[in-house]
């Protein structure tokens, strides 16, 4: 059915992970995800989500890109996007493919003479599905939190089959980091701090993809033109040398998300971006929040060409496009230039906090 992998894990098979959880919402790592301190106990015991679970079926899927998938990093007038987001959203994909492997599984268990009941899961439920896939043996949580494959590298979308059906359990999957620390050593803004440790407010998928409000400006040059999610530490393991393309034809990326010019998404409106973007994650951050990152790449570009792309969005209904495209033209326009616009800009503006990102600019 498209599946890379499959593995079963016991209910019960997790459990440090609500002591690591705790720990991470104790020191405020989630930033503005509240959501993660929600259903804190069903996230730690899948038996609190269901109480008749027995089986927990965890699947992977494969989507290696082709070539290298930081290369877009290097073109400065263009904007990086994740390789997960480069394509139909995996949501879709991998439920959709759940809910067929989950039929045919009671279809199989009744001809057996056994019923049963099944529930998917795919990213969006309160389930650790990272510690489970390692309970399974698909893989294990490698140093930069995410798992890792022996056969398939960095590159695993994951979905769950909850099950009243007693199957076979597979053996967990052990660490294989060894001594490397790649992944941390890749890491553009410091959010792995410490092997298996991230704090997503310093994370450059959290930044641009999760985070509501202005990204602080600390951070702001190291994204570079990343405009939805980070790739670095999941490229940079070694385990990739084993990576494979992906199977799945609607996981092969579109050519026109690999490298869009920046040119080209600065101009867009709202209902060109949801086009433009229909079917894909990117559309969920909402057209002010990308705009934002867009403006942030134009100001990394060193462009002096893009400015005016940066200028034109001054007056935007958005305090974070307004804020950003401030920020951008400072590092793109004469200083002079600058200053007598900023002079302008700190007295019409409305906002307090677009008014602060001018004077700290001038």
């Amino acid at each position: 059915m498209g599946f890379d992998a499959c593995r079963v894990a016991a209910p019960d098979s997790i459990p440090n992970a609500p002591a690591r959880l705790d720990a991470f919402l104790t020191e405020n790592r989630q930033g503005d995800m509240d959501w993660l301190g929600e259903r804190r106990d069903w996230r730690g015991d899948p038996r609190q989500l269901w109480p008749e679970v027995r089986s927990v079926v965890v699947l992977a899927m494969n989507y290696g890109p082709e070539g290298d998938a930081l290369a877009t990093l290097a073109d400065r007038r263009a904007g990086n996007i994740s390789v997960y987001a480069r394509h139909r959203d995996y949501h879709d994909i991998v439920k959709g493919k759940l809910k067929l492997l989950a039929g045919a599984l009671l279809a199989r268990a009744k001809d057996m003479g056994e019923a049963g009941e099944v529930k998917v899961f795919v990213d969006t439920a309160p389930v650790m599905e990272k510690p489970l896939g390692q309970a399974a043996g698909l893989g294990w949580q490698g140093k930069h939190t995410n798992l890792v494959s022996r056969d398939f590298g960095s590159w695993l979308f994951l979905g769950e089959i909850f099950t009243t059906l007693d199957l076979p359990r597979d053996a967990p999957e052990s660490d294989h980091c060894g001594q490397c620390r790649a992944c941390l050593d890749a890491c553009p803004t410091g959010a792995l701090d410490a092997p298996y440790r991230i704090d997503a407010r310093l994370c450059v998928s959290y930044l641009t993809i999760e985070a509501k409000g202005q990204i602080p400006r600390e951070l702001r040059e190291k994204i570079g033109n990343r405009l939805y999610g980070c790739d670095d530490c999941l490229a940079a393991c070694p385990w990739n040398k084993f990576a494979q393309k992906a199977r799945e034809a609607k996981l092969h990326a579109r050519a026109d998300f690999v490298a869009p010019p920046l040119e080209k998404l600065a101009t867009m409106d709202e209902s060109e971006f949801r086009a433009f973007f229909s079917g894909s994650p990117v559309k969920r951050v909402g057209h002010a929040r990308f705009l934002r990152n867009v403006l942030l790449a134009i100001g990394n570009s060193g462009d002096v060409a893009l400015a005016p792309l940066a200028l034109a969005r001054i007056d935007h209904i958005s305090p974070l496009v307004r804020g950003m495209a401030a920020w951008a033209l400072a590092r793109l326009l004469p200083r002079e230039e600058f200053a007598a616009l900023a002079a302008r800009n700190i007295k019409t503006e409305p906002d307090p906090e677009v008014r602060a990102e001018w004077e700290a600019q001038a």
